[in-house]
């Protein structure tokens, strides 16, 4: 009996497969020839049987820089004047490591805030309840 087990792998919406292979199948997906955005990779195995499973993996590919704003969500509703910060930052170049503009600068998180302050609040009542001129001794 002939072996019939195959997986055909295709790419997003293409006729054509992107490989067919003899399972257990090992194959390279070389994102630098797929423009970025979402996709899908549909996997269709057929077992020695005959019979036929599908299996869709949607992914993004993201190989051009990372772009990150800040000032400006998501379908946010804005008024007036809006300060917007836009960075991207990659490196195609592995030798080299750009340091301006790497990082993208952002506010202290509002919980840090609220632990400085109740740490300094904490300090001024245990400050203000505990000490006495009694208790302040000098070391001269």
């Amino acid at each position: 009996m002939e072996n019939i087990r195959s997986v055909t792998v295709f790419l997003d919406n293409e006729k054509v497969p992107f490989g067919v292979f003899e399972p257990p199948a090992k194959l390279v997906l070389d994102t630098t020839k797929i423009k970025d955005g979402k996709h899908k990779l549909k996997i269709k195995a057929i077992s020695s049987l005959g019979i036929e499973g599908i299996r869709t993996i949607p992914f993004e590919v993201r190989n051009g820089p990372e772009i990150a704003v800040v000032g400006l969500k998501e379908n946010e509703v804005i008024e007036s004047n809006t300060v917007i910060t836009v960075n991207a930052y990659g490196s195609e170049n592995s030798e080299s490591f750009v340091i301006r503009g790497s990082e993208t600068p952002q506010a202290i998180p509002s919980w840090v805030w609220i632990c400085i302050i109740s740490f300094v609040g904490f300090a001024a009542f245990y400050f203000i309840t505990h000490w006495t001129i009694d208790s302040y001794k000098s070391f001269f």
